[in-house]
């Protein structure tokens, strides 16, 4: 027995696959948020150092701050900006 596919069953399935996919992400996204407070997003490091987001960048790429990415944003670890302003003694 054939059926015949018509494009608005095409359309109801694409809309059914990109929602299923949006709640995977969310629900993916969630897991891997970071909720504990030693970690800051980058607008709120600059602004506490007050520096570029390229110097930022460089700290970062330099590995002088620990980070997190999540969906493109980025976590800072408190604790590795506090360490930049202690002595090397």
């Amino acid at each position: 027995m054939h059926q015949h596919i018509t494009k608005e069953d095409l359309e109801v399935f694409k809309l059914e696959l990109l929602s299923e996919i949006k709640r995977l992400i969310n629900d993916e996204n969630l897991a891997l948020k970071p909720t504990d407070p030693g970690w800051l997003r980058s607008k709120a490091v600059r602004s506490l150092l007050n520096i570029s987001p390229a110097t930022l960048q460089n700290l970062r790429v330099t590995g002088r701050i620990r980070y997190r990415k999540v969906l493109g944003s980025y976590y800072y670890s408190k604790e590795d900006i506090t360490l930049l302003f202690k002595d090397d003694d």
